[in-house]
């Protein structure tokens, strides 16, 4: 069964950093493209960063570039999204998500097939 399960994330203060993990298993990373979206409360859905499945594309929300740094490690099955100088804004749950590859590159649309259940980040002093 394929599942995603993320972790990493907490309380920070503006300016704070943290490093959110997303474990994969049940299938083989190889294959997928990884995305990270966020979610805030009364917003919608939004892409955050997508990393494509061998690694060599990444792309990046116009609001976190220069901020956010996506990575993976496929022998072990993890996809790691590095926030740094965190803003009050950047405060939601962040999903990580999964797609077979289909194209070379990878997309910041929600049309992805699975799901982790969240982390929640929260930016406050």
């Amino acid at each position: 069964q394929l599942q995603l399960v993320e972790s990493g994330g907490g309380l920070v203060q503006p300016g704070g950093s943290l490093r959110l993990s997303c474990a994969a298993s049940g299938f083989t990373l190889d294959y997928y493209h990884i995305a990270w979206f966020r979610q805030a409360p009364g917003k919608e859905r939004e892409g955050v960063s997508c990393i494509s499945s061998s690694g060599d594309n990444t792309n990046y929300a116009d609001s976190v570039k220069g901020r956010f740094t996506i990575s993976r490690d496929n022998a072990k099955g993890m996809v790691y999204l590095q926030v740094n100088s965190l803003k009050p804004e950047d405060a939601a749950v962040y999903y990580c998500a999964a797609r077979r590859r289909v194209f070379r590159l990878c997309s910041l649309l929600p049309d992805y097939n699975y799901w982790g259940q969240g982390t929640q980040v929260t930016v406050s002093s």
